[in-house]
């Protein structure tokens, strides 16, 4: 892969806070949002750009097989359809705590959804990662997170990582047969200069790709833990990635504004 000779902007929207990118194949569409800024992009494989506001923040997307999406917001778990204006709250496993919300969130392999919640000024460790089942059942599976990212998921399913951004660690959960993760574990811990580990997602070969906020780019690593290859980005906070494409060649990174000058 030439990163630099194909690196390009697809859509150049001004994000205050870009995320949550997915690939939706019956579409041949790119979805991803805008949480501070309350919106919603669709870029279609011929790179026409739709956008929505919403009437609250969204954290993260996955499509539904019955149409519209799931999504992590700033109330709790919703269905939401931008396109018929639907946006209704079906989950709030946190009322008691109104100084959270939901951030990233992806599906597994089993068609569950993950999310995970975390303070919004990003101060205490109150941040709590869910799974949602297709039943709509829910349960806490982690938490004590300051900064909730990811997760993602191994080709095969065995393992899912989830990042506490804040502490500039990934985390690897080993999944049983059943799907219940064990404990975590520490998969990869950064230092001061690395920038803060985002959103992340993972290739057929089973490594793992994460986005840099204050880090410039996105690295590419093995299961084991080795770092493989680094995409410089031409963006200070790259805020996640998916791949997308006809054949799922292509990667798309998305990025934030937010605490960043004009210059």
């Amino acid at each position: 892969m030439n990163a630099e000779s194909s690196l390009r902007c697809v859509a150049d929207v001004h994000a205050v806070l870009g995320e949550g990118p997915v690939w939706v194949e019956r579409e041949a569409a790119l979805y991803w949002l805008d949480i501070k800024g309350r919106k919603i992009f669709r870029l279609d494989s011929g790179e026409r750009l739709t956008e929505w506001p919403t009437p609250l923040r969204i954290g993260s997307l996955a499509p539904r097989r019955s149409g519209g999406f799931i999504a992590g917001t700033e109330d709790g778990i919703a269905i939401v359809d931008p396109a018929a204006d639907r946006f209704e709250v079906i989950i709030r496993p946190e009322e008691n705590l109104p100084d959270n919300r939901f951030n990233d969130g992806k599906v597994d392999r089993r068609g569950r959804f993950w999310a995970g919640t975390m303070d919004d000024s990003e101060k205490t460790a109150t941040g709590t990662l869910y799974c949602v089942d297709s039943a709509v059942k829910w349960g806490a599976v982690d938490s004590g997170y300051r900064v909730t990212n990811g997760p993602a998921f191994s080709p095969s399913g065995d393992v899912m990582y989830h990042n506490d951004s804040a502490r500039q660690v990934t985390y690897a959960f080993a999944m049983d047969s059943s799907g219940t993760p064990g404990d975590r574990r520490v998969f990869l811990q950064f230092k001061q200069g690395d920038g803060y580990p985002d959103g992340m997602t993972v290739d057929r070969e089973g490594c793992l790709w994460i986005a840099f906020w204050d880090g410039w780019c996105v690295r590419r690593y093995s299961p084991s833990g080795e770092w493989l290859e680094t995409i410089d980005m031409p963006v200070a906070r790259p805020t996640s990635c998916a791949f997308g494409g006809r054949d799922l060649d292509r990667l798309y990174v998305t990025s934030a504004s937010i605490g960043l000058d004009d210059k």
